[in-house]
C-alpha cells in the first residue's frame, strides 16, 4: 500500500498532467523578422469550449484557476476522479504593445470553468436511472434490487449455475425446460430471475453532485420514472371522485397516502399523492411449483314426486378428489401475473352429493315456503324485546285490504277467542312447521278444515291486547319459535 506522501504526490502529478492536456498552447508569430522582435511580447488568447475569451500575460493566470477549482472539489468529493470539464485552449502570440484582460478573464474562469467526475452512467432501457462512482457500484444497485424479491442465497445460485445445471440442496435452480421439470409434490424450482428491460453501463462526464450512492441509486429505482404529484382537495370533494380524476382505484389511491383511510374526513386544501409510481423496471422470477389439490365435490339434487314438496333427504353424502398440478408461474415485483397449469394428473374422482328434493303436492301438508299473511301492508313491529316483554311474533299494519291469508298449505288446529291474542287462528302444516295469527276482528276457518296456501282465513282487526288494527303473526318449527322473516317470501 502506498504511504499517504507517496499517494499525494501521484494524485498531485495526475492533477497537473489533467490540467495539461486540458490546454492547448499554440504559439503564433505574425509577420515579424527575426531582427525586428526585440519590441514584440508574448500574449496568450484564451478559448473556452472554442470561444474566444480574451488574452492572459501568463498561463498561470488559467493554469492556477483551474487547479485551485479541482483542489476545492477534491475537498468535497474525496474518493471521486475528478477533471476540468471544459475544453481550455491557449493560443500564443508575439505581438507588439499586447494588451491583457488578466483580472476579467481569471473572474469569467473562476465563474464559468466546470469541473467533472468521471462516473459510471446505469440506463435501463432508454431511461437513465443514475450516475455512479464505480461500475460496480451500478451494478450493485441491479444487484439489491432484484433482493428485494428474491433471497441472496437464490439470487447467487443462479448467478453461478451454468445454463443446464440444476443445483439441488432444497433449492433448485434451472432453466426453464421444454417441458414440466421432474420435482416432488410440495417442492418448487426457480427457473430464472431476470429484468423485464435490458441494463448497459457507460462511462461519462458528470456534476459530481449528480453521482449517486448504492442506497440512493437503489430508492431512486424503486420509485421509478414519475415525479411526485399532488392534489389539493377542494370543497365537495371525496376520495372516490379524485381517484377517478386521476385515473386510479380508490384501492391504489389509499396505497399512495398510508395516513388517510376510505372513511378519512377530507379537510379542504389537503394535498393528498395522486401519482401511481411506476418503477424503471420489474424483476421477473420464472418458477414451477407441484401441490396436490383438492377437487371439489358438486352437489346434484334430484327431484322426486313420491316425496312431500318441502321434504329433502341426502341420498349420498359428497367427497373431495385429489389431483397433483405442476404449475409454471411468474412474478413480477413480488406479484404472480401469471399461472398456468402445465401437468395434472387425477389422484382421486370427487363423489358428488345427491339430494333428493321432493315434489308432490299435499293440499294439508305446507311446501316449507311461506306467503305473506295480509294484502300488503308494512312490519310495524319484529321479533324481539320491546316494552318489557319479548314479543314472539311479528306486527304487520297498513294492508292493501284486511284478508288475512294462509301462508301455507295446513290443517286449522285452533279457530277462536284467546285472551290476549283476541281472536286467533292457528295452522299445523303438517311438515314441522306450524302458525298462528291473533288479533282478528272475524275468523272464516274452523278446526279440522284443510287450507290452501294464500286462502283466506279472516279479517284482520284489534281484538285482545292490541293497540289498532294489525295482524300479529307467529312461526314454529318443530316446536321452535322461528323468526318468520326467515321463511316469507
Amino acid at each position: 500500500m502506498l504511504s499517504e506522501k507517496r499517494k499525494q504526490s501521484k494524485k498531485n502529478l495526475l492533477k497537473k498532467a489533467i490540467i495539461s492536456t486540458g490546454l492547448v498552447s499554440v504559439l503564433a508569430t505574425g509577420i515579424a523578422f527575426a531582427e525586428e522582435t526585440n519590441g514584440l511580447q508574448t500574449v496568450h488568447h484564451v478559448y473556452v469550449n472554442g470561444k474566444h475569451i480574451g488574452q492572459v500575460s501568463d498561463e498561470q493566470t488559467v493554469t492556477k484557476i483551474m487547479q485551485s477549482k479541482l483542489e476545492k472539489a477534491e475537498g468535497i468529493y474525496e474518493d471521486m476522479e475528478l477533471a476540468v470539464g471544459d475544453n481550455v485552449e491557449l493560443v500564443s502570440e508575439l505581438v507588439f504593445n499586447p494588451t491583457y484582460d488578466n483580472d476579467s478573464i481569471a473572474k469569467y474562469l473562476e465563474k464559468n470553468i466546470s469541473v467533472k467526475a468521471q462516473a459510471v452512467e446505469l440506463m435501463i432501457g432508454d431511461e437513465v436511472v443514475g450516475y455512479f462512482e464505480t461500475s460496480q457500484d451500478a451494478q450493485k444497485v441491479i444487484e439489491d434490487y432484484k433482493l428485494k424479491y428474491v433471497d441472496e442465497e437464490t439470487l447467487a445460485l443462479l448467478e453461478s449455475a451454468k445454463p443446464t445445471d440444476v443445483v439441488s440442496d432444497g433449492l433448485e435452480i434451472a432453466d426453464a425446460p421444454s417441458e414440466p421439470a421432474d420435482i416432488a409434490v410440495g417442492e418448487s424450482i426457480i427457473l430464472d430471475v431476470t429484468l423485464s428491460e435490458d441494463v448497459s453501463f457507460s462511462t461519462e462526464k458528470v456534476n459530481p453532485k449528480e453521482v449517486l450512492t448504492v442506497a440512493e441509486g437503489l430508492k431512486l429505482l424503486e420509485k421509478g420514472t414519475l415525479e411526485e404529484e399532488k392534489h389539493t382537495v377542494s370543497e365537495g370533494e371525496v376520495l372516490g371522485s379524485i381517484a377517478s380524476k386521476y385515473d386510479l382505484s380508490l384501492e391504489t389511491l389509499l396505497e399512495l397516502n398510508p395516513s388517510i383511510k376510505e372513511d378519512t374526513l377530507l379537510q379542504i386544501g389537503q394535498e393528498i399523492n395522486v401519482t401511481e409510481l411506476k418503477p424503471f423496471v420489474d424483476v421477473i422470477v420464472k418458477k414451477e411449483e407441484k401441490k396436490k389439490e383438492k377437487i371439489v365435490f358438486e352437489t346434484e339434487i334430484k327431484e322426486s314426486d313420491e316425496m312431500p314438496k318441502g321434504d329433502q333427504k341426502v341420498q349420498q353424502e359428497g367427497s373431495n378428489g385429489e389431483k397433483v398440478v405442476q404449475y409454471g408461474i411468474e412474478i413480477r415485483n413480488g406479484k404472480v401475473v401469471k399461472r398456468d397449469v402445465l401437468d395434472e394428473d387425477v389422484v382421486s374422482e370427487p363423489v358428488n352429493k345427491v339430494i333428493i328434493k321432493g315434489t308432490k303436492v299435499i293440499p294439508s301438508r305446507g311446501t316449507g315456503d311461506l306467503v305473506w299473511p295480509a294484502v300488503g301492508g308494512y312490519i310495524s313491529s319484529h321479533v324481539g324485546y320491546r316494552w318489557g316483554a319479548y314479543h314472539k311474533g311479528i306486527d304487520i299494519a297498513g294492508p292493501a285490504n284486511r284478508s288475512i291469508l294462509a301462508a301455507d298449505n295446513g290443517t286449522v288446529v285452533f279457530a277462536g277467542y284467546q285472551g290476549s291474542f283476541g281472536n286467533k287462528i292457528e295452522i299445523n302444516h303438517n311438515n314441522g312447521m306450524k302458525t298462528i295469527y291473533a288479533h282478528l276482528s272475524s275468523i272464516n276457518v274452523s278446526v279440522g278444515q284443510t287450507v290452501q296456501q294464500g286462502q283466506t282465513i279472516g279479517i284482520m282487526g284489534s281484538t285482545g291486547n292490541s293497540t289498532g288494527v294489525h295482524l300479529h303473526f307467529e312461526v314454529y318449527k318443530n316446536g321452535a319459535l322461528q323468526n318468520p322473516l326467515e321463511y316469507l317470501y
